[in-house]
């Protein structure tokens, strides 16, 4: 068996499926890497890679938003094709095991979407908070 692990950012908003009575959620994500060619020129190169996440588990769908930075672990599908200029292309799939959100990207200054401040800075406020909710701790959407 091949594990892969990536850790990158949303491309876009991520799309769930029914396929055959099974729900898929699909995405994409891309990872970029720096580094200097042999002539000392700095360079990016940033693959993608197409995510399949086969769950039933379908509530962190919506947290699944373009510029959200995720860690994926799963099982590697390598495709080759030809494009429509005669090119040879290879596409790299990853059918997800497990995911965890790292967070988000936000290029223009902004909170992130779901990011809700403190009304005070105190600790006993924030402790206060914690201790009011009423739910197990370990029953998580995702």
């Amino acid at each position: 068996m091949i594990k892969l692990q990536v850790i990158g950012n949303l491309g876009k908003d991520a799309i769930v499926n029914d396929v055959n009575g099974k729900t898929v959620i699909n995405f994409n994500m891309a990872h970029t890497e720096r580094y200097k060619d042999a002539q000392g020129n700095q360079k990016d190169r940033t693959i993608w890679v197409e995510c399949a996440y086969w769950t039933d588990r379908t509530a962190i769908a919506p947290y699944l938003k373009k510029g959200t930075q995720v860690y994926v672990e799963g099982n590697p599908d390598v495709r080759s094709y030809t494009t429509q200029d005669g090119r040879q292309g290879a596409s790299l799939t990853l059918r997800i095991q497990s995911i965890q959100l790292l967070g988000s990207r936000n290029t223009d200054g902004t909170a992130p979407q779901n990011f809700t401040p403190n009304q005070s800075s105190s600790p006993q406020a924030t402790s206060t908070a914690v201790n009011d909710i009423n739910e197990p701790v370990d029953d998580l959407p995702f």
